[in-house]
């Protein structure tokens, strides 16, 4: 009744004055909503309750089931299999290969995100989003390449992996006897630091990160998160937050706070902390009345650590899936997904459809109504629809597993092929030269036997469908090369 009075209103007022002019009745629809974008390292699927872990596992969650309850819960939320590759994934909606990303940095000075690339900060930022990034980089250490160079208003965080931590208390290495032989071994240059940026200014070391950082690291990334989102609400800007915790990723030490929590180590005692800090950063939003208008991601960049990683406690738990990162089994590959935002997506949903870590970029793209790049090739799918249950199902069947520079599997729906099969990063391959090991995830989760003969080798024409897609694409559009400099170009 409100709204036609109003109509009636304006209607008269353009009658009185010669014109005619409707207002935008739309405005508050069209709204561009928040996003906060949770993302975990190194989690298990089933760590937490809402799928089957919590207190089952030690650790109750309640602020992560209570999430899930109220949004849509993915069952079958794929990355890529290591850190960097799945967060290059994220940001610019392109398997990591394609932006010379395909694997984690391990002894290199230089690596990440050249400036050709577009990330979703520097979409969301050109249309009038807040952003800001507080967490775990791993996409970029030099100059040109941290997140307030990648579309990010400000930053507060590490740039690469929180286990080089120890790399500044050496003297907590069991087994370490010359503790100047660590220090002397690792240049100073590469000796990690808390960091924080704003946008067109080189990043200011704050603090060594050193063990005890370790444990602190995450409650100051979950304040200065709230800060960021309460002053960028303050000052009438739609957000982007982006806090990518260094939970769960070795070593598992958590905030003094939380040692001892769960009763069943120091793994359980940092899942039980997380869920403390998504309760905080959601409670924020909810004390400042704008659920609403807040969509809110929680995710993780890909399955736990090998069992021989860590430091003699307990590991993520995949559920029902074998594997861990590094590999192309679903244990490493699947990771929680959450998505809330009331009023749009229906609460309480649960799927198994197929969705991957670059259909956010799309995804967020629509949603805050910005196009992505047509210049590349962008392998994310718009979920829009998918989300927010105008769409029964996700629009993709499948995708490529690159682990490094190789083609380790495809997956189709339900089905996997497996070229290059790897238990454990430290595991030897076994590679199937003649006919891959196909397994079908439905009747076998664990992916432990072969089923491509001689029932199911009619599978070999949708795998072949994605490769062949997959390469015509690099054919037309070559992929970055591994350590392109910053003035890296594309070829004409």
């Amino acid at each position: 009744m409100r709204r036609n009075l109003t109509m009636l209103i304006w209607m008269g007022i353009a009658l009185l004055s010669g014109t005619f002019y409707l207002p935008n009745v739309n405005a508050q629809e069209e709204k561009k909503p928040n996003i906060l974008l949770i993302l975990l390292d190194n989690t298990g699927w089933g760590d937490f309750g809402a799928y089957g872990g919590g207190e089952l596992r030690g650790a109750p969650s309640p602020h992560i089931d209570k999430l899930a309850r109220e949004g849509l819960l993915l069952q079958n939320f794929n990355t890529e299999p290591q850190c960097t590759p799945s967060r290059s994934a994220l940001m610019t909606g392109r398997f990591a290969i394609r932006s010379g990303n395909q694997s984690v940095p391990i002894g290199l000075p230089y690596y990440g995100l050249v400036p050709w690339e577009i990330t979703i900060a520097e979409l969301l930022s050109d249309a009038g989003y807040a952003t800001g990034a507080f967490g775990k980089w791993h996409l970029g250490k030099t100059s040109g390449r941290f997140p307030t160079d990648q579309g990010f208003d400000e930053w507060y965080g590490i740039p690469n992996s929180t286990d080089e931590s120890i790399w500044n208390s050496p003297e907590k290495i069991v087994g370490l006897t010359n503790v100047s032989d660590l220090k002397g071994s690792v240049p100073s240059s590469e000796l990690p630091w808390i960091m924080e940026s704003r946008k067109g200014q080189e990043p200011e070391k704050l603090k060594k990160y050193d063990f005890e950082q370790r444990r602190l690291i995450d409650d100051e990334i979950t304040r200065r998160a709230i800060d960021f989102i309460k002053n960028s609400h303050k000052a009438g800007k739609p957000f982007f937050a982006f806090v990518p915790y260094t939970a769960m990723h070795f070593p598992t030490h958590p905030h003094p706070d939380f040692i001892g929590k769960s009763g069943n180590g120091m793994y359980t005692d940092m899942l039980v902390q997380t869920d403390h800090y998504v309760g905080r950063l959601l409670n924020a939003i909810k004390d400042m009345e704008i659920e609403p208008d807040t969509l809110v991601i929680f995710t993780a960049d890909n399955g736990p650590e090998t069992p021989d990683n860590g430091d003699g406690h307990m590991n993520g738990w995949t559920g029902p899936w074998a594997g861990t990162y590094f590999t192309a089994l679903e244990g490493g590959l699947r990771a929680p997904f959450i998505v809330r935002w009331p009023g749009k997506i229906p609460a309480g949903g649960k799927s198994n459809e197929i969705v991957h870590i670059v259909d956010l970029f799309p995804t967020l793209s629509k949603i805050a109504g910005v196009k992505v790049p047509s210049d590349r090739p962008i392998d994310g799918t718009d979920m829009t629809d998918f989300f927010l249950g105008k769409r029964g199902g996700s629009n993709r069947e499948g995708f490529p597993i690159f682990v490094g520079n190789d083609l380790y599997a495809i997956k189709w729906r339900n089905w996997k092929a497996h070229f290059i099969w790897q238990e454990t990063k430290y595991s030897p391959k076994k590679i199937y030269s003649t006919v891959p090991k196909v397994v079908n995830l439905i009747t076998d989760p664990r992916e432990e036997r072969q089923v491509a003969e001689p029932n199911n080798n009619w599978v070999q024409y949708p795998f072949m469908k994605v490769l062949v897609h997959f390469q015509q694409s690099v054919k037309r559009y070559p992929n970055v090369p591994l350590g392109a400099p910053d003035a890296y170009m594309p070829p004409k």
